[in-house]
């Protein structure tokens, strides 16, 4: 089984190929330092080429899933990047800006680009860098305590991790996006159920937690290829034309209809048994 260590995050695999990311940074409310989102990036980056792994379970431990940034650790980190500006005019300041940003943005992405779906489980506030997190994973579950809150304006900045691109496509309503990004105000998990944004309210962490495992379950015993395929395709068919997704398509799939995975499940449905299926 392959070894997942990360100063900020938790990892476990089962044998079924469920894996369970845990943010753990309960006594700093999970708030996002450097290290977190790193620890992020490199995870999911790992994921996507481990075989043991078909789907994930993404939490957090403790009072809540995230306070955001952790602005003590950003502003450290902007002192000493100041520190190294030195004498650096403007645009040489900016072009060192843009590229720590692009870091950071990548480090999310990985979430998204993992091939492996990833199922997010919210409790409590999920504030800001959260929220950026949660919109690049494929499922949201969220338990009855569970609240959303695009806080950049109230530090006054524009969200730059991920929400202004991702969460207008997620929800599809870009009149109530503005309105919470706009306010910062806190989205209770009813109302983020109501316009898309979680697919699921469970009464407790630990039922929301019960259900996003169970849902992994079923994902992992799928045939991987298919699953890998179902996501790529979906991500790209969301950033393209029809048509050039359905050409895409094509072409993915005349690779991916060589996997052993089709004759074994439709063997197994002709049988009326349980397909299983090699890792990838």
């Amino acid at each position: 089984m392959s070894s997942y260590t990360f100063e900020t995050l938790l990892v476990d695999i089962s044998a079924s190929g469920v894996a369970h990311v845990e943010i753990n940074r309960p006594k700093n409310l999970n708030a996002f330092s450097h290290q977190t989102w790193q620890d992020i990036g490199r995870c999911f980056a790992q994921f996507k080429s481990d075989g043991n792994v078909r789907c994930i379970v993404l939490s957090a431990a403790g009072r809540m899933f995230t306070a955001g940034l952790d602005l003590k650790d950003a502003m450290k980190r902007a002192a000493e990047r100041q520190k190294e500006d030195g004498s650096r005019d403007v645009a040489r300041k900016g072009y060192y800006q843009r590229l720590y940003l692009l870091e950071f943005q990548d480090a999310l992405t990985q979430v998204e680009t993992c091939d492996k779906p990833v199922i997010s489980v919210v409790h409590g506030a999920c504030i800001g860098i959260g929220v950026d997190l949660n919109v690049a994973c494929d499922i949201r579950i969220a338990s009855e305590d569970a609240y959303y809150c695009v806080k950049e304006v109230d530090i006054g900045m524009a969200a730059d991790i991920g929400t202004l691109q991702r969460l207008p496509k997620v929800v599809g309503n870009d009149s109530w996006v503005r309105d919470i990004c706009y306010t910062a105000r806190n989205v209770p998990a009813k109302e983020a159920q109501a316009f898309g944004l979680v697919s699921n309210v469970y009464k407790t962490k630990d039922e929301s937690m019960k259900a996003a495992f169970e849902l992994a379950e079923t994902i992992a015993s799928k045939s991987p290829v298919a699953v890998v395929s179902t996501k790529h395709l979906l991500n790209y068919s969301r950033d393209h034309t029809v048509q050039e997704g359905l050409e895409y398509t094509a072409l993915w799939n005349a690779l991916a209809h060589n996997s052993k995975d089709m004759g074994v499940a439709m063997m197994a449905s002709l049988q009326k048994q349980k397909a299983t299926f090699p890792k990838l």
